[in-house]
Parts: C-alpha cells; structure tokens; sequence
C-alpha cells in the first residue's frame, strides 16, 4: 500500500547523512528529502492553478503540504496559498450561481473583481514597485546628478528583471523588484522544490542581463563619445560583478551553492588571474569569497559544471566590458 509520502531514501542526497525513516528534512543540512517530488507537484499544481484548475491545484498543493516539515517556510507558503485557492474556488462557485453576471457576460468577472477591490489590491502591489523605484532614482539623481542618477536605477532594474523575466519563464510565482535606496534591490519568489542547479541559474540571469545593459551603454558611448554612457556602462559591469562575490546572499553566493569544491578553486584562479591582469579590485574580491567557498562544508551532492560554466562565461563578459572602458573601478575616475 502506498503512502502519500512515498519512498524514501537512505542517505540525504546533499551531505551523505543517515535519514530515519519517515523524515521529511535532514537533521544535518536541513534539506528536503523529497525535493525533486516536490518540484514536479509544484509545476504540475502552477499549471493547473494557471488554467484556472483551482480545485485540481489544491488538491497538488495538499500532495506537496504532507512532504514537508511543518517548521518549513514553504509549509507556510502552502497553507496561505490553500486558503486563497479555497476562496478562489468558492467565489467563481458563489459568481457563476449570479443572474446578473451571466447578463454582463464578460465584463461579469470584471464587475465581480472591482466589487471585491481585487483590481485595487494588485495596483497597491504594483505600486509598492513604482515607489520604491522612484525613491531609489530620487537617491541616486541626488548623489550623481539627473542624468546618471536615472541611468543607474534603470541598470539595477534591468538587473532585476532579469531575475523575474527567468522565474516566471518556469511558470513560478514571483514579484515585482523592490527597491532599497543605497542598499540595491530584490525580487521575491517562491522556490518551493526548486532544485539547486535551477536557483542558480535565476541567480546568474541578473548579472547576465546586467552585462547586456552595460553592453548596450557601451555601444551608445561608442557611437556618441559621451563619457556618460561610458560611465554608466563601466558602473553596471562593475556592480554585476561585484554581485557575483560567491557569499552571503549575493547572486554569486547562489550560484556557488550548485559547485563542486574543484569548479570553485577554477573560479579562484580565473578572478585572480583578471585581477592581475585588469588590475580590478573586484576581481579579487570575488577570488577572496571564492577561496572562503573552498572550506565551507556546503558542496552539492549533485554538482553542476554547465553552472560552472555558466558562471565563469558571465564573470568573462563582465570584464571584457571593463577592459574595454575608460576608467577604473565603479566609476571614471
């Protein structure tokens, strides 16, 4: 008889540790053991929820709810999302019962979603972004001017949208960037199941589209000779590779997480090799980070080389662009 927490494996997959049986999360990592299970319910329940299948989805996202630790924040991401599915389903239930919605026809979800002010909740949120840039413009035009001030809060947005073009492209739930003046921005998304090697890659697509901003600015102060196109290329790329320090919670730091101990040590030697080369600090910086990642104990149990290359191919790009600008470091002089 089959149970809904299906088999189990012996070792945890990510450090090797013994697994209990029954266990939903390795007591010595903390990683799910029934990552990939979720992952595939995920998608499934995504898709069904985008076909507007809310009661089919909620039964998926049950599915999911019994492979996880209660303890979990995905746990709580589930329970809230069943609770709005629920209403979800009950209120199209409640609406396709209504005469008077049948008589509007397709402006009768519509009546329906202005009359619960749902229309307004989703513009509140939207507008949580658009303040949240123009404090960030606000802060960079009072530090560097109107022209370049402007310019670098659309390159960090162009960064971040990288990051949400790539998750919503996996049909995954994400929001819209928000933006710390001074500090950078983010983007919210759910990674519920998401393996490693997927993370890692959403984290690269933020400093890849860093890199063709910085590239398109490149291309206007070389058909204009403008030194603030020049400028402002030279502060993405610098910045996008800033991000890629392999620590904490920069982008880079996600994407070491998918590397072996030997792609790590190749990432060392090829940040110092730029750095010597270029004689750009943030080279180091990234190679100093790197050599930090050689002795933390926290290597994929599956290691990934195409993130490995994916990685070092982003971090190359970057430093053809600050080799190719005037200046040095973030900024002209």
């Amino acid at each position: 008889m089959a149970t809904a927490l299906g088999e189990l494996s012996n070792r945890c997959r990510r450090c090797g540790a013994e697994l209990p049986a029954s266990i939903l999360a390795c007591a010595e990592c903390h990683a799910l053991v029934h990552a990939a299970e979720l992952q595939a319910i995920s998608a499934k329940a995504l898709e069904l929820e985008s076909k507007s299948d809310f009661q089919s989805a909620i039964t998926e996202w049950n599915r999911a709810f019994l492979l996880l630790p209660r303890d979990v924040a995905q746990a709580s991401w589930i329970h809230a999302l069943l609770a709005e599915l629920q209403s979800a389903f009950a209120e199209r239930t409640r609406t396709s019962a209504h005469p008077w919605v049948k008589k509007l026809g397709p402006l009768g979800p519509i009546a329906i979603l202005l009359a619960k002010s749902k229309v307004l909740i989703t513009a509140l949120f939207n507008l949580k972004f658009l303040i949240s840039l123009g404090a960030f413009m606000a802060f960079y035009w009072t530090l560097y001017g109107a022209k370049f001030g402007v310019g670098f809060a659309i390159l960090i947005l162009i960064h971040e949208m990288g990051h949400f073009i790539d998750v919503k492209r996996r049909g995954l739930p994400a929001e819209m960037p928000v933006f710390l003046p001074g500090l950078g921005a983010y983007v919210r998304w759910q990674a519920l199941g998401v393996s490693a090697e997927t993370r890692a890659e959403i984290s690269l697509a933020g400093p890849m589209a860093g890199w063709l901003a910085s590239v398109a600015c490149a291309i206007v102060w070389w058909k204009t000779g403008s030194p603030l196109w020049s400028a402002l290329a030279r502060a993405g790329a610098w910045l996008n590779a800033l991000n890629l320090i392999p620590v904490w919670v920069l982008d880079g730091g996600q994407a070491a997480n998918s590397l072996s101990r030997a792609s790590r040590l190749l990432l060392v030697t090829v940040c110092l090799a730029l750095w010597l080369f270029l004689h750009e600090n943030v080279f180091f910086l990234i190679a100093a980070g790197g050599v930090y990642r050689l002795f933390t104990k926290d290597l994929p149990a599956d290691p990934s080389s195409r993130i490995a290359a994916y990685y070092l191919a982003v971090l190359m790009l970057l430093a053809v662009i600050l080799r190719i600008l005037p200046g040095h470091g973030f900024g002209p002089a």
